[in-house]
């Protein structure tokens, strides 16, 4: 019998789908102070180059590198208070996806979710 070799984007989607519903779990039911502020910010790396591998499975070279600036670039932004500099301190929806909090942490959270995402890719890639 034939192997039918999976499209790496249904994995890439798999994997996405799992992440943003442990991201909802622990937004909506962890009230703890590691894993809602640590962990959400780890899986929240993942869970963008995961995104974007399903797009482009195989296109982007340093993908995590990639959104590491991303995310460090939105954090700086929070330090210099940009959602405020942008004129959109007053709604909400841009409070919430530009944060308002600058912290050395989510750094290291952000990295460190780019790095075990980068390590899964090249485990599932062997």
């Amino acid at each position: 019998m034939k192997k039918i070799k999976q499209s790496p984007r249904i994995a890439y989607t798999l994997v996405f789908f799992a992440i943003l519903a442990a991201i909802v779990v622990i937004a909506l039911f962890v009230r703890d102070r590691f894993i809602r502020p640590y962990g959400g910010d780890i899986l929240v790396t993942a869970l963008i180059c995961a995104f974007v591998r399903i797009f482009f499975p195989d296109k982007i070279k340093l993908l995590p590198l990639w959104v590491f600036i991303f995310a460090a670039a939105v954090e700086v932004g929070q330090y210099f208070g940009l959602v405020d500099l942008l004129g959109l301190g007053n709604i909400r929806f841009f409070r919430i996806v530009l944060g308002t909090t600058f912290s050395p942490a989510d750094l290291i959270c952000y990295a460190a979710g780019c790095a075990l995402f980068w390590i899964a890719e090249k485990i599932a890639r062997k």
